[in-house]
């Protein structure tokens, strides 16, 4: 990962696949099931169960995720597997869902991981 972009400011395309990207994540039925593909390769029913959505919703972000190519998928027999595949994304919801249990404070008081001396 790079520790900063690679332009001062970025250019229209960089700029236009950095707001597609957030717009992909900008579901929270996609986030869980994004964040769940990240921890375990799963079939639809199973992530529906994990995420609280029915199977067909969950189908539905998939394919748009996968378009987005965010998730891969693998057939076995009639079924599907899916896994999460851009360790980029991993990295920003990672951080999100951090900056998420700051603001709840479920993450307690004290110094950010990556923002320590720095006012974040």
């Amino acid at each position: 990962m790079h520790p900063a972009p690679v332009h001062p400011v970025p250019d229209d395309e960089h700029a236009q696949i950095a707001a597609t990207t957030f717009r992909m994540l900008a579901d929270p039925t996609r986030v869980k099931i994004l964040w769940a593909l990240f921890q375990a390769e799963s079939s639809v029913n199973a992530l529906a169960e994990a995420v609280g959505a029915t199977p067909a919703a969950v189908s539905q972000h998939l394919a748009k995720l996968r378009l987005a190519g965010f998730v891969e998928s693998r057939k076995e027999g009639t079924f599907a597997y899916y896994r999460a595949s851009d360790a980029h994304v991993r990295s920003l919801l990672q951080e999100t869902l951090s900056h998420a249990e700051h603001v709840t404070g479920v993450a307690g008081p004290g110094p950010h991981e990556h923002g320590a001396g720095r006012g974040d």
